[in-house]
């Protein structure tokens, strides 16, 4: 006697075993790429294909065929942007992100087209699919506040700090998001925990450690009363707009940042707020007292190794409410020695051009990108050395909270390093003179470096560099008058 097979059941077991894919990590994208170029070239289709990431492939599976068909002997072209689009879209928390991925190449590789078509329901799902993620690395890069805890003193009992942070990623990004990290704070030890991966930086070597909870991280640490009079102090209860911030800064994200706790009170007050504002005008007093609060706290700053050896952190000067802001490279010599930038020859310079420009120097507020003199011992002198690329950045930690609290409506920025801490980007200063550039608070004017002039060794390069000089400053003065 025998029984009846479901015609379904009957079609299953002629099938073919299915293929089995175990990547070594969720954002395996190379294990992922290899497999399923050799899978595309053998032609197998993508039904027959059970994609696994970071973990075993469950019992169902257990029996299928895990061996990879051959390396394709010819080179296989996709359209450019698949590529860019993939990679992304690979790092999202969907399960069914690796299927699909390779059905979409499945597909494009029979119609070149179809990428263009936003109308095709599995394009459309990549697509959006790889915008979360690129929201979500924008979060994190935003987001993440670190911390700083305490650490053993190192052997010449010098002072170390560590920093932490706790962020919670909605997809498989913290790899991704690693070099940014490193590149902002290259001169910090640092560590960032998420529930999946944690990654730690000791300024040299970037290692990885299990999933963390939120227990791990500090809560708060000697820098949060700053942060939260930094943020008071640049909310603009004229501009707010609570959707829109809601939006660009989730709640969810705001357990993690210390100025979150300020948020729902200054939304309450913000309509008070902005009328005493306008009656009052205190916004300036209050700044300056804040700017106060932030160089005491920058004396203690180890964010790179150029405390060593100085007489402290020689941090801005001037009205906190000055419409012009003048920024340079770093403290000399005799800034250093009397904690007060441009009082040195290149100070003397830039005073001079000032005077030229009809500008009153007790109206500017001075600062530097870097806020400790980096200098090399040569005999009992102490001879200027440029500060490079991670010492700026590790800076403008401070000069970002500069620039928002007094809030100018120009800034010139002296020379090469100027730029980058302003700005986060190099410039030709020869190029970007002459004109104001946007910034994200008023405009920017890009201008010679007193220190370039006094080092030009011939006369008439220096008296046009000079002139330069003179020039810029006047054209910042007409823009922070009518700005």
């Amino acid at each position: 006697m025998t029984s009846a097979i479901d015609p379904l059941t009957q079609d299953t077991m002629r099938a073919p075993p299915a293929r089995v894919v175990r990547l070594d990590g969720e954002d395996d994208w190379d294990g992922w790429r290899d497999a399923a170029r050799r899978f595309l070239a053998a032609r197998v289709e993508p039904e027959r294909i059970v994609w696994h990431a970071g973990e075993s492939a469950d019992d169902l599976f257990a029996d299928g065929d895990d061996t990879l068909p051959p390396e394709p002997q010819l080179e296989m072209r996709v359209p450019r942007h698949f590529p860019q689009l993939a990679q992304s879209a690979l790092l999202h928390s969907d399960p069914e992100r690796l299927a699909l991925l390779y059905r979409l190449l499945w597909q494009i590789t029979e119609h070149p087209g179809l990428l263009s078509d936003q109308a095709d329901p599995l394009v459309r799902r990549v697509e959006l699919m790889a915008k979360a993620v690129r929201r979500d690395i924008h979060k994190m890069h935003a987001f993440v506040r670190f911390r700083e805890v305490e650490t053993p003193a190192v052997d010449d009992g010098a002072p170390t700090s560590r920093f932490v942070a706790w962020f919670e990623p909605e997809h498989h990004i913290v790899r991704a998001t690693a070099g940014f990290f490193v590149r902002r704070f290259a001169q910090m030890a640092w560590s960032i925990l998420t529930p999946e991966l944690c990654i730690h930086w000791d300024g040299k070597v970037l290692t990885e450690s299990p999933g963390a909870d939120r227990s791990q991280a500090p809560r708060e640490d000697a820098l949060e009363e700053m942060w939260k009079a930094y943020y008071a102090s640049i909310f603009n209860p004229a501009r707010l707009k609570i959707g829109a911030m809601t939006r660009e800064m989730p709640r969810k994200y705001w357990k993690n940042l210390p100025e979150a706790q300020l948020i729902a009170p200054l939304i309450a007050g913000a309509q008070a707020r902005e009328a005493h504002m306008v009656a009052q005008q205190v916004a300036p007093a209050e700044r300056a007292g804040t700017l106060h609060a932030l160089a005491e706290e920058a004396q203690g700053c180890r964010r790179c190794p150029l405390w060593k050896g100085t007489n402290g952190c020689v941090f801005g000067e001037g009205p906190g409410d000055a419409r012009l802001m003048i920024v340079g490279e770093q403290p000399g010599d005799e800034e250093d020695k009397a904690h007060r930038p441009f009082v040195g020859p290149a100070g003397g310079v830039l005073d001079r051009a000032l005077d030229e420009a009809g500008i009153d120097r007790g109206e500017v507020y001075l600062t530097n990108a870097v806020k400790h003199f980096k200098y090399v011992m040569r005999g009992k002198r102490r001879l200027h050395q440029k500060p490079d690329a991670p010492e700026i950045d590790a800076c403008r930690w401070w000069l970002d909270q500069e620039i928002g609290l007094v809030r100018p409506r120009a800034t010139v920025m002296l020379g090469a390093t100027a730029v980058r801490g302003v700005t986060g980007k190099t410039a030709m200063i020869g190029k970007a003179r002459g004109t104001p550039m946007p910034l994200a608070q008023g405009v920017g004017i890009v201008t010679w470096h007193p220190s370039y002039i006094l080092r030009l060794p011939e006369r008439d390069a220096a008296d046009r560099a000079y002139a330069g000089l003179v020039e810029d400053l006047r054209l910042a003065a007409e823009q922070a008058s009518t700005g």
